[in-house]
């Protein structure tokens, strides 16, 4: 049986690194794992997806190393073992997998609903191979999880990776391609119009490569958050830790220059209900007699998550009335100070060093490509999302060694469509950040010569 050559070309300059290229044969090829060779004579392994477009047609996806442009040719069934992605003895208890991509070590979490750090899902241990140090070594954070405008304290819930659990399908699995669907349920907060909600969250890792994708789905909703009309747009969160005193990155930067103000005026309200809420709230619960013993001392170096946790409906710590009382008041006073005009917005072409500036928090504005960077290390994350974030939240807070990526402006205003693909890449990028960035928003094409 004679197949079709296929062509994979790169728009851009340079090389890609076990770059994913998924494309179909005009043949009904029912093994799942063949091998392709490429015009420079490397032999491929591909994955036969389950998911099939159309009868007489097999779809596969495999991972090429080159520059410029290669041709593969589908060769024959796999016999035998092959390299690829493989699992390994998870970490945490409600672990669904740990994966070896052979390029990042990550393990993926359902959560426990328990209302802690620890109880989150989304991805709590996260490692390239090479460098071995784990981004989230306490698991009391989590890459992934996504928020507003459910969980905010608008709507009196806090963090649905601590609040909630997910169930995970497996879609694809082979030693090219993991495809994992998470699906979860909002817990019902304070507005009516955001009760009884699901979501999806599609993640995909692929053998080798310095990237993995993802992408959100979201029952439609339609709500109000800081005085504007929110329409299916979502928070997307990641989280990384260091311990007090360090961060795993210190520098911030959006493609083409940052825009941004510094401080959180919100955050800082909130910190000051919290110290009033513990010494004059009259509740007599359980829980908030629990949270007052964790909350008093030096509250800038606690858990960024355990002060909010004070707020939520979730936890009953309050009554829902007190809830609604006290953070109306926040949201009053944080909502002018935040657009005084002394909060200048700063245009930099230059990294921003965000420890350095009030509450270790800038609100840079839109963009679609984004990184944080260790200025000395080398360590680079970045971002690129299919349609621009309209402002994200970033904090290198080194009092307590928490840093955050989130897609959402002043007063936890979500801005990030729902239904965005999200492509997240993390390595020792020498050829420059913004080159990979490039490179995730623009894939090879493919097609049949």
């Amino acid at each position: 049986m004679a197949l079709p050559t296929i062509t994979v070309q790169d728009p851009l300059p340079g090389r890609r690194i076990n770059e994913p290229v998924t494309f179909t044969v005009d043949a009904e090829l029912t093994e799942n794992l063949w091998t392709a060779t490429t015009s420079a004579g490397e032999t491929l392994i591909c994955q036969r997806l389950h998911t099939q477009p159309e009868p007489g047609k097999t779809t596969f996806i495999t991972v090429v190393t080159f520059e410029e442009s290669v041709e593969l040719t589908l060769a024959a069934p796999v016999t035998g073992r092959v390299d690829g992605i493989t699992e390994r003895e998870p970490v945490e208890s409600d672990a669904f997998v740990r994966l070896d991509t052979g390029y990042f070590d990550l393990e993926m979490c359902s959560g426990t609903a328990e209302g802690t750090g620890s109880s989150k899902w989304g991805l709590r241990h996260f490692a390239t191979l090479k460098e071995g140090i784990d981004l989230l070594p306490s698991g009391n954070n989590a890459i992934g999880g996504f928020y507003g405008p459910f969980f905010t304290p608008e709507n009196g819930l806090i963090n649905p990776p601590e609040h909630a659990t997910v169930e995970i399908e497996t879609i694809e699995h082979g030693p090219v391609l993991h495809h994992y669907r998470m699906h979860g349920t909002v817990p019902d907060g304070l507005l009516e119009e955001l009760k009884g909600k699901t979501f999806s969250i599609d993640w995909k890792f692929t053998h080798g490569t310095p990237y993995f994708t993802r992408n959100y789905r979201v029952d439609d909703f339609q709500t109000v958050i800081n005085g504007r009309s929110i329409t299916n747009k979502i928070t997307v969160g990641d989280e990384f830790e260091a311990g007090q005193g360090d961060v795993v990155f210190d520098r911030f930067e959006a493609y083409g220059g940052t825009r941004y103000r510094a401080g959180d005026p919100y955050a800082a309200e909130l910190a000051h209900m919290v110290d009033e809420t513990i010494a004059n709230s009259t509740s007599s619960t359980a829980k908030f007699q629990d949270f007052r013993r964790q909350l008093t001392g030096n509250i800038e170096a606690a858990h960024w998550d355990l002060y909010w946790r004070l707020f939520c409906s979730w936890e009953g710590a309050l009554d829902n009335e007190e809830i609604r009382a006290r953070l109306a008041r926040v949201r009053a006073t944080s909502h002018v100070l935040a657009d005084l005009p002394d909060r200048h917005w700063t245009i930099t072409d230059a990294p921003v060093d965000v420890s350095a500036l009030p509450h270790e928090t800038i609100f840079p504005g839109p963009a679609s490509k984004t990184a944080e960077f260790h200025s000395e290390l080398d360590r680079t994350m970045i971002w690129w999302t299919s349609e621009p974030s309209g402002a994200f939240q970033i904090v290198q807070r080194r009092q307590s060694g928490w840093v955050n990526w989130g897609t959402n402006g002043e007063n936890e205003c979500p801005e990030l469509p729902v239904g965005v693909q999200i492509k997240t890449a993390y390595g020792m990028f020498s050829d420059g950040w913004q080159h990979v960035a490039d490179q995730l928003e623009t894939a090879p094409t493919v097609h049949q010569a």
